[in-house]
């Protein structure tokens, strides 16, 4: 079986409650956080599969459309290929928070449809996000997780907040510390 990394969007790729945007409800709004597509190379070359697993409840609470959030998405996938990186697969809940759906985040249904549609061993995969419901999907669904802090916060944990394996400053960092992983599993099985 394949591993594979599933991301949080918002906050791990993107800006987010920043001085140029707050939430990202139209394609203009979505800008790369440094290093993001660097990160999301290496993860590639260590043989990950990737995958952004994001709530959407702008949707459901009427700020924006199904049909934006793809062209979101669509602005998401060709300002990465501009740096010749790429996401395998795209899974996100419309529904707003209270709905009690399966699928939205810290529920693992997300994690867990793209797991069985794609082949995917969770024990030997991450969930990188930043904030408690991506830790408590990736968790639920036996993932190891990274959470996302702000600059310097790995430095700053005496361990990772909300029950997190690792800490990170950013998605660079976070790639590291899994690329680091790999080579300590696989130096322990060698």
């Amino acid at each position: 079986m394949k591993k594979a990394v599933f991301l949080d969007r918002d906050g791990v790729l993107n800006e987010v409650m920043s001085g140029r945007v707050r939430h990202v409800n139209k394609p203009s709004d979505l800008h790369l956080l440094p290093g993001v597509p660097e990160a999301l190379k290496g993860l590639k070359e260590a043989g990950f599969l990737l995958y952004i697993v994001t709530n959407q409840g702008g949707i459901g609470l009427g700020f924006m459309t199904e049909k934006t959030l793809l062209a979101i998405h669509r602005r998401l996938k060709k300002l990465l290929a501009l740096e010749n990186a790429v996401i395998d697969d795209i899974a996100y809940c419309p529904h707003r928070p209270a709905a009690g759906c399966r699928c939205r985040k810290p529920k693992p249904g997300m994690l867990l449809d793209l797991a069985r549609k794609h082949g995917i061993d969770l024990a030997r995969s991450y969930t990188i996000g930043d904030s408690e419901t991506d830790i408590g999907a990736g968790r639920a669904a036996g993932t190891r997780t990274i959470r996302i802090g702000d600059a310097g916060a790995a430095e700053a944990f005496t361990a990772p907040p909300d029950g997190a394996d690792f800490a990170a400053s950013s998605l660079l960092e976070a790639a590291v510390i899994i690329v680091r992983q790999e080579v300590e599993t696989g130096a322990k099985r060698a």
